[in-house]
C-alpha cells in the first residue's frame, strides 16, 4: 500500500512554517519507530531558515490506515512565537492531508518496443559486425533506454527492460511531485479548530491528553479491523 501526504502551513505566517518543519521531524521519527517505509518527495521552503511552507511524503507499508487516522486533519501548536518576541498569539494551526494521486504507470511488456543496433562499445571488429545492443522504448511515454553491456542480445534485452522499468518509476515519482506542488487547495482550505493532534512549548511536546486519545483511537481501529477480518 502506498499513500502520499502533505503537511502544509496554508497561508499561515512564519510560525506555522516552523510548525510544519517540526511536525515533519516528529512524523518521520514515528515512521522509523514503526518501521514504515517513506520518501520525502518535496519540500517547499519557508521564509526563514529552518521553516517549511509544506512537505510531501510518500509512505509504503502493508497497513497505513491506523497511522494516518491519528494524523490527518488540523494540527495545533500552543506556544509563543520564536520569531516575534512580543506577539500575543499562542495558538498556531497547520494541515495534514492525503494527496489523491492519479493512476500511476506500470511497465507492461506489450507497451515496450525493442530495436537492435550495432554496439559502439569495446569489442573491436566483433562489435561492428554484431547488432547486440538494444534500445527499448516505452510506447505510451516515449521513454527510452540503451543496453549494450553484454555481447548477448538476449541479455541486453533483459537489462534494457529493467532500466526502462526504473525510468518509468522515476517518471511516476516526478508526476507525484508535480501533483504535490500544485495542491494549492490544501493551502487555501486549512481548517482551524478541532485539531487531531496538539503540541505545546518550544520543545514541541505532544500534549498528554491528545496522546491518550490517539492511543485509544488506534486501539479502537485495530479492534474494528480485527472484527472485519474475522467476518
Amino acid at each position: 500500500m502506498k499513500k502520499i501526504i502533505q503537511i502544509t502551513s496554508g497561508r499561515g505566517p512564519v510560525e506555522c512554517c516552523w510548525v510544519v518543519a517540526q511536525v515533519l521531524k516528529y512524523f518521520i521519527e514515528e515512521l522509523n519507530q514503526q518501521k514504515i517505509g517513506y520518501q520525502v518527495l518535496h519540500r517547499e521552503l519557508g521564509p526563514v531558515n529552518g521553516t517549511l511552507q509544506s512537505a510531501t511524503v510518500q509512505l509504503q507499508a502493508k497497513e497505513l490506515e491506523g497511522v494516518l487516522k491519528a494524523w490527518l486533519g488540523t494540527i495545533q501548536w500552543i506556544g509563543k512565537s520564536n520569531f516575534r518576541k512580543f506577539h500575543k498569539r499562542k495558538n498556531w494551526f497547520i494541515g495534514f492531508y492525503e494527496i489523491k494521486a492519479e493512476q500511476q504507470l506500470k511497465l507492461k511488456t506489450i507497451d515496450v518496443s525493442y530495436q537492435a543496433i550495432r554496439s559502439s562499445g569495446p569489442g573491436g571488429q566483433h562489435a561492428n559486425k554484431v547488432s547486440s545492443a538494444i534500445r527499448a522504448t516505452h510506447i505510451p511515454t516515449g521513454l527510452q533506454v540503451l543496453a549494450m553491456d553484454s555481447r548477448s542480445q538476449h541479455q541486453n534485452k533483459k537489462l534494457a527492460f529493467r532500466r526502462l522499468e526504473q525510468k518509468v518509476n522515476h517518471h511516476n515519482l516526478e508526476e507525484i511531485t508535480l501533483i504535490a506542488q500544485n495542491q494549492w487547495e490544501n493551502h487555501l482550505n486549512l481548517e482551524r479548530g478541532n485539531p487531531v493532534r496538539i503540541f505545546k512549548g518550544s520543545d514541541f511536546k505532544l500534549k498528554k491528553k491528545t496522546e491518550k486519545n490517539f492511543k485509544s483511537k488506534r486501539l479502537k481501529l485495530k479492534q474494528e479491523l480485527k472484527k472485519q477480518w474475522e467476518q
